[in-house]
C-alpha cells in the first residue's frame, strides 16, 4: 500500500478546493516504461471506479487501481518545497533503479 504524508494530503486539499472541486480526489497510475519499468503519475478524478481502491488521508481521497497499488507497496506520495521547485513525488518501495544499465536504452 502507499502512504500519503500530512504535507500532500493538505496541498492536494488545498489544489482541489482552489479548483472548486472538493469533492474530488487525486488519482495515482503507471504507464509502460522503457527499460527501467513503469512510469507513474497523477491527476485528479472526479470519482473512483469499480477497479479502484480508495485510501483517504485527511479528507483527501486517493484512487489507485488495484494493479497499480500493488507495485506502490512502500512507497510514499509526499509534496516537497525547495526555493524555486515545489510539487509532488512518489518514492521509496522497490521501484527499479535507473542508475545503471538504463543508459543502453537510448
Amino acid at each position: 500500500m502507499v502512504t500519503i504524508t500530512d504535507k500532500a494530503a493538505e496541498k492536494a486539499t488545498a489544489i482541489l478546493a482552489a479548483e472548486g472541486k472538493d469533492s474530488w480526489g487525486l488519482r495515482i497510475y503507471s504507464s509502460e516504461g522503457g527499460c527501467c519499468g513503469p512510469s507513474y503519475g497523477l491527476d485528479i478524478d472526479e470519482k473512483p471506479t469499480t477497479d479502484d481502491e480508495v485510501i483517504e488521508k485527511n479528507g483527501l481521497r486517493v484512487f489507485v487501481d488495484k494493479n497499480t497499488l500493488s507495485a506502490l507497496t512502500g512507497m510514499q506520495l509526499d509534496y516537497y518545497e525547495d526555493g524555486e521547485r515545489e510539487g509532488f513525488v512518489l518514492s521509496g518501495g522497490a521501484a527499479p533503479s535507473c542508475s545503471s544499465g538504463c543508459s543502453s536504452c537510448g
